[in-house]
């Protein structure tokens, strides 16, 4: 009888432990999806004229959302759904941003997408 108690709660505690290892992966892993980007920086870098910087910033929101978004689905869809909100952010910075704006952009953007794991 104490055998069976002892091997229940060694069982209930590995399967608790292996349990919360898979949250923290999970954890981590949507965090990969949170761009938290400092504005104020990235219009410095940038070089941003007033007009612009309202513009860029909402592209910046709505690229957010999307990879919120695509951060909720499974792996097969979330890489199409990264790579589509990707494509249509680069889209819409080359109606705000001039040549040289834009290389640095790119540079900033893919730099991050691989910092963050998103870019495989």
């Amino acid at each position: 009888m104490k055998k069976m108690i002892l091997t229940m709660v060694a069982m209930l505690s590995m399967t608790t432990a292996f349990a919360e290892g898979e949250n923290v992966a999970n954890v981590s892993n949507l965090e990969a999806y949170e761009l938290n980007i400092n504005m104020n920086k990235l219009s410095d870098v940038l070089e941003l004229a007033d007009d612009q910087k309202e513009a860029v910033e909402n592209i910046h929101h709505t690229f957010a959302a999307e990879l919120i978004f695509a951060a909720q689905y499974g792996k097969n869809d979330r890489k199409a759904l990264v790579d589509r909100a990707v494509e249509n952010d680069v889209k819409w910075m080359r109606y705000v941003l001039n040549d040289k704006q834009m290389r640095t952009y790119l540079r900033l953007l893919n730099a991050t997408m691989k910092n963050r794991g998103l870019n495989k």
